[in-house]
C-alpha cells in the first residue's frame, strides 16, 4: 500500500478568535498547491482514494489537483497519528491513499509508520511525503518513497 501524506499549503494567519477551519490559503500558498499537484499528478494512480480534512486550506490545497476527494473529518486539525493511519487503511488498503491534512499529525503518522512511535516530525507546509508498505515473506517493510516540497518541485 502507499500513502502519501501531503500537509496543506500556506494559509493565512489565525485571527484573534477565529474560527481556525475558515483559514483560507494565501497567494503563496496557492502557488505551493499548485507546484505540489503538478509532482503528484504525474506519479499518483488513478485509484488513489484522497481524503481531506475539512479545513478550508486543505480543501483548497486538495482542489489544485483537479481529482475528486472526499472530506474526512476524523483527520481534521486536533486528530491523532493513529486516527490518520487507521482511516487510511494502512497497511491493508487495496489502493494508494493521499491524505491532505495538518501538523502535527502528519509528523507524527510518519514517525509511527517509519520509527514506531509517534514523535513530532515536521512537515514543511505544501510538502509531501509518501510512505509505502512492502509485502515480504516477514512481517513487511515500510519504505520512505519521497519526500517532496513545493519550493524544489
Amino acid at each position: 500500500m502507499d500513502l502519501i501524506l501531503w500537509r496543506h499549503a500556506e494559509a493565512e494567519e489565525a485571527a484573534p478568535g477565529g474560527d481556525d477551519l475558515k483559514r483560507a490559503l494565501t497567494t503563496k500558498g496557492e502557488r505551493q498547491a499548485e507546484r505540489m499537484a503538478e509532482w503528484l499528478n504525474h506519479r499518483l494512480a488513478a485509484s488513489t482514494r484522497i481524503l481531506v480534512s475539512p479545513a478550508l486550506r486543505c480543501q483548497q490545497t486538495a482542489k489544485a489537483l483537479g481529482r475528486k476527494f472526499r472530506t474526512v473529518a476524523a483527520i481534521g486539525p486536533e486528530a491523532s497519528a493513529e486516527e490518520l493511519v487507521a482511516v487510511a487503511g494502512w497497511p491493508d488498503a487495496a489502493q494508494p491513499v493521499l491524505v491532505v491534512g495538518h501538523q502535527p499529525t502528519l509528523g507524527m503518522a510518519a514517525a509511527l509508520l517509519l520509527a514506531g512511535t509517534a514523535q513530532p516530525w515536521a512537515l514543511k507546509k505544501g510538502a509531501a511525503w509518501w510512505l509505502r508498505h512492502r509485502l515480504r515473506s516477514d512481517d513487511g517493510a515500510i519504505v520512505l518513497q519521497a519526500v517532496q516540497s513545493p519550493d524544489s518541485v
